[in-house]
């Protein structure tokens, strides 16, 4: 497994993440033995970064990696963890919550879920508008200080917000969504990221199901890019893509997948498979090689400005879009 690649930062994590949020989705024994089977998949062959949130599952998430983690090194494996997520009882997120007076309390909650004395990468969920960013990751700090988080992160933030953060203590990762049908960082946040020597977690790869039918009906009423003619539009994109893989023999998602990896050493794309199969299938992107001619193909079949994801006002509802 080759390692992720930053200029200033130091860290030492596996090029591809495990993305465990899908895993407390769905409930049942049986699909809590086939995600810790596909966490100890992931962990054998050379993935050490499993990224999770403590309102994944309000809680479910972390008590998995619990599970799953014992046995194993724990300072061979990478754990990367959002907090502060508000839920309601029927599972409905709400709003953010970073206040300092809480982090310290999330953090304490989370290590006892984990069973672990540290965490290696904490992060707000989101960046509370109404919180100075450099109140919420002043705590974080004291915290790197305690010895409870070894590296701070932050999450969907803008360039602004993370100079503003990296100034009160160096940023280790950012996450966010990057995918070859969601290109907005390339024009701020990637290249600031690069000079402060920053790396960043991808997520959204496969586009939050674009290649799954059985996703489709529900993925409708939560992303623009699945909604009315946005998503007919976006299939053909990714019809012109299959051929591109079929030629490759490769499938899509190790194609997606690859072209992520393509986009720079600091890149690290999550996978978010909760199957040991899905995993393997997408973990064969590391060993596909796109040449400049493979490159300038795929920009030609799915060009930046020709995805449909803003054309059309949208409005939410409890996380819902409204009709």
């Amino acid at each position: 497994m080759q390692y992720l690649k930053t200029e200033e930062n130091g860290l030492k994590v596996s090029r591809l993440g495990l993305g465990c949020m899908r895993m407390s989705m769905f409930g049942g024994p049986a699909d809590e033995k086939e995600s810790i089977a596909t966490i100890h998949a992931a962990l054998d062959a050379g993935i050490t970064f499993l990224n999770t949130g403590d309102f994944y599952g309000t809680g479910h998430n972390e008590m998995l990696i619990s599970e799953a983690i014992k046995g194993y090194n724990r300072d061979k494996i990478f754990i990367s963890v959002k907090f502060g997520g508000l839920v309601a009882p029927n599972g409905i997120p709400y709003g953010i919550d970073s206040r300092p007076l809480a982090i310290k309390n999330y953090l304490t909650y989370s290590l006892k879920r984990l069973g672990v004395d540290y965490i290696d990468l904490y992060e707000p969920g989101r960046i509370d508008p109404e919180i100075p960013v450099e109140e919420t990751i002043g705590v974080i700090s004291e915290m790197v200080k305690a010895g409870y988080v070894k590296h701070i992160g932050v999450t969907e933030v803008d360039a602004e917000t993370l100079r503003r953060a990296h100034s009160v203590h160096p940023i280790s990762l950012v996450e966010l969504e990057y995918s070859l049908f969601k290109r907005k960082i390339e024009k701020e946040l990637l290249p600031t990221a690069r000079e402060l020597g920053i790396g960043v977690v991808a997520f959204g790869i496969l586009s939050h199901g674009l290649l799954s039918k059985e996703r489709l009906q529900e993925l409708r009423n939560r992303s623009p890019h699945f909604y009315g003619e946005n998503l007919d539009k976006n299939i053909l994109l990714l019809e012109a893509l299959r051929e591109i893989a079929v030629e490759k023999q490769i499938t899509v998602p190790q194609l997606l997948t690859a072209w992520v990896l393509s986009q720079g050493e600091d890149i690290m794309p999550l996978i978010g498979a909760r199957k040991v199969s899905q995993l393997q299938e997408t973990m064969g992107a590391a060993d596909v090689s796109l040449s400049e001619s493979d490159l300038a193909r795929i920009e030609d079949a799915v060009p930046a400005n020709a995805i449909a994801d803003s054309n059309i006002t949208i409005k939410f509802k409890n996380g819902l879009i409204v009709h």
